[in-house]
Order: C-alpha cells, then structure tokens, then sequence
C-alpha cells in the first residue's frame, strides 16, 4: 500500500515499501474492533480486543477440535505452550509491539529455510510500533515497513499497527494537528487506514483512462515540484482524486497534461474558496462499487478536510496566500 506501488513517490518518499499484512484470529479466538476515539474524524483508531470463542460447531471429518470454553486449563496447557492473550495481547487487548516482536521472531527464525537467504541479507529493524526490514545483496537494497491490520468486517477499510503513510507524512501549516499525535499512541491502539481502498481506486482508474500513468504524473508534479507550500502530499491526493471521479476518464490523453494540471489546481482554488474539501472515502458517493466500506460509511456526511480553514479565518488567508 502506499505511493510506492500505486506510482506516485512524491520527492519526501522515505524509501521504505509498505506492505499491510491482514491478521485474522486462530481457531478459538475472534476479534472484535472497539472505537477508540469518538466522533467523525479520518484519523479515529480502535482497540482490537481478542475474544474466547466456542469452535464446537465447526468440527469437521469427525475430529474434535480444542475448544477454550469447554475444555480444561490443564487440557489447553499441554497442547498450546503458547498462550495467544499472554503473547500478542495486553488485558485481551492486541499489542502492536508485542505482536511485531512475535512477528520478528518467527520471520527470523524462518529465513533461513527460503532459497533467498543464500544471496540476500536480511536485518530487522523492529523498534516500538514499528516491524522494518533491509534487504541486500551486496548491489541494491530495499526496506520494507509491515504494516499489520484488522479489516473491519468485509470491507477494505483496516485499524492499522502504524498510522498510515499520509498521516504521517501529511502535515501542513494549514492541516489538522490529530495526525501527530499518532506517535505517542498507546500500543493497545489501531489507527484507522484507507490505504486499500485508495490503492484499488487506483487500480479501477488505471484499467479506464487512456494514458493510465497521466493522473499519476500529475499527482506526482505537484507533490514533488510545489513542496513546501504548505499543502501536504495527501491534499494533493485528495484533490487529484476527487478531480478523477468528476470528469469523464476518457478524456485523460497524454497531450492535455497541461490542462489536467490547471484544472486540478482550479478545482483546489475553487475548494479554499469555499473552505471545503471532502474526505476521499468518508461520505464519497462516487466511490467505484468495487471498493467496499462498512455500511455504516456509506452513509456518513462526507468529512471535510478544510474544516479548520472556516473556523480560522487566519490560517484561511496564509492558505489562500500559499495556493
């Protein structure tokens, strides 16, 4: 996930490739999300408490499955030495550091099986929140951040071990300051995410406009060449996307790039005019039917990103100034 591989690092990119890995419960347990922050706001996280479950009614072929309600401590003892709540879990809550420390051992442990190890060098660098990894082989090299996430139901919107890359990356003089407080998150909390359903929009974009690398190049022309603006690389996203889904894709020819730049920096004009720029996924009723959300998404007022710009007619007028 990530501008790595939806084709548009912006000139910032810190090198490291994102890779969320979806976690789903063993046999016995279930996850449930737990609001952690309250209100309609695009940077909630959640709690991922982890629950005993009965798996008597999924026995299959005759055998018997252990069940963590039915069976006796001592009986869990001796065929799980690992207890899951001991290991992963804080008060039945998943731990993103102790998770990620779970992960590094058994990824270390594991290396040496697969072909690769015998020509690639790997070093982890597992800190806190963070589960990072460096591959070499003497003449390139590549970092890897896993990102490991809890999808809300079917949908493919995730609470995340880490915020996402534009929550990091994407503070501005004029953005909202509840992005940085990810970095002083408790370990127990699961910042929300929209990279997937980002990177699929991406991919249904690319499959429809006659040139499939032109919204890309613009994005990336005005994340790399007005840096330093004020307005951050999500911003930007925001606004290429929105100008996607307004306009007919079939008029994306190569030969109005000019035009396509213009028009996305009108459409932003047009947006601090009105100190309104709507959130991507919260409230799009232009979303590709492919992309899925919790019913409950769907239905939410869209969010607007340029909320404190109306309420600070100070921080509106450096915006306007910057643009």
């Amino acid at each position: 996930v990530g501008s790595a591989f939806e084709g548009w690092s912006p000139r910032e990119w810190d090198g490291v490739y994102r890779v969320l890995v979806p976690l789903s419960p063993p046999p016995g347990h279930a996850f449930r999300l737990e609001l952690n922050s309250a209100g309609q706001t695009a940077a909630r996280s959640f709690r991922v408490r982890v629950e005993r479950v009965c798996p008597c009614q999924r026995e299959q072929l005759g055998q018997e499955l252990l069940c963590f309600l039915h069976h006796s401590q001592k009986e869990l003892r001796q065929k799980h030495q690992r207890r899951l709540l001991k290991t992963l879990c804080t008060s039945s809550y998943l731990d993103m550091e102790k998770t990620s420390h779970w992960f590094s051992k058994l990824v270390r442990s594991s290396w040496l099986h697969v072909p690769q190890s015998r020509s690639w060098h790997l070093v982890f660098q597992t800190y806190g929140r963070s589960c990072q990894f460096r591959l070499s082989d003497g003449k390139e090299s590549l970092r890897v951040e896993v990102l490991f996430g809890v999808r809300q139901g079917d949908s493919d919107i995730f609470a995340v071990s880490q915020p996402s890359e534009a929550q990091r990356g994407g503070s501005s003089i004029f953005g909202s300051g509840q992005p940085a407080k990810a970095n002083i998150m408790a370990s127990t909390a699961w910042p929300e995410t929209y990279a997937v359903a980002e990177a699929k929009f991406f991919q249904h974009i690319a499959r429809q406009v006659p040139c499939e690398s032109l919204h890309l190049k613009c994005l990336q022309v005005f994340t790399c060449i007005l840096r330093g603006t004020g307005f951050s690389s999500s911003i930007w996203k925001t606004v290429v996307v929105h100008v996607l889904t307004t306009v007919p894709l079939s008029q994306w020819h190569r030969k109005e790039f000019a035009r396509w730049l213009w028009d996305i920096m009108v459409y932003l004009g047009r947006c601090l005019q009105l100190k309104r720029l709507e959130h991507f996924v919260l409230g799009n009723k232009r979303l590709p039917a492919d992309i899925s959300l919790p019913p409950a998404m769907r239905k939410v007022e869209p969010l607007n990103l340029f909320e404190h710009l109306a309420r600070d007619a100070a921080a509106h007028r450096e915006a306007t100034q910057a643009y």
